[in-house]
């Protein structure tokens, strides 16, 4: 567990603090709702190996370890294993909202879409380590609002196989569906108000 303050001044995190992260058991002391990471399986990577912010610019690196017993190898495909692309879409979108999260905005986190996608490879199982790299372009905080812009790149052993252009996430106050299965106020979806 670590206080806000450290985990703002946060350059790096392992896999049992991403864990606790997603448990909401990271920060002892938050000013109101860090958003969330998925839990396993599908948060997509194992460690933020650097976080770098320079004024609305910033820059945040993930490495995801590969196992040939995968969840998704042994549905995507069966005869043909791969992780989906759509994988690595997503693991973009969540470093970006950790990297909102960084920078101190509470509340839910959102995908909110990206412009051209490109994949130029693939991830296979005997494949070692994902690296996910990502050069923040903006992030905004405009009452209580939070959106970053990104561009990420998607590298296997070292080689780039996928790129995500002006990938956009925001956070939003309000709108988690925290008492989850009861009905409640946000436990339906459809467009968000603006």
């Amino acid at each position: 567990m670590m206080n806000y303050n450290e985990f703002l001044d946060s350059s790096r995190l392992d896999k049992e603090q991403l864990l606790a992260w997603g448990n909401q058991t990271l920060v002892s002391d938050a000013p109101g709702l860090i958003p969330s990471l998925p839990a396993p399986p599908m948060l997509m990577f194992d460690r933020i190996v650097s976080i770098e912010h320079n004024g609305k610019r910033g820059r945040i690196v993930a490495e995801q370890d590969i196992t040939t017993d995968a969840w998704f190898f042994q549905c995507h495909f069966r005869n043909d294993p791969v992780q989906p692309g759509c994988l690595g879409v997503d693991a973009v979108w969540q470093l970006l909202g950790m990297y909102c999260a960084l920078r101190g905005a509470t509340g839910s986190g959102r995908a909110l879409g990206c412009k051209e996608v490109e994949f130029e490879g693939q991830i296979r199982p005997y494949d070692k380590v994902v690296t996910y790299d990502i050069e923040v372009r903006r992030f905004t905080q405009i009452q209580g609002t939070s959106i970053v812009i990104g561009t990420g790149k998607v590298l296997v052993d070292g080689e780039q196989i996928y790129t995500i252009n002006d990938a956009k996430v925001g956070v939003f106050p309000d709108i988690q569906y925290g008492d989850y299965p009861n009905r409640s106020k946000n436990s339906t979806g459809g467009v968000m108000k603006k």
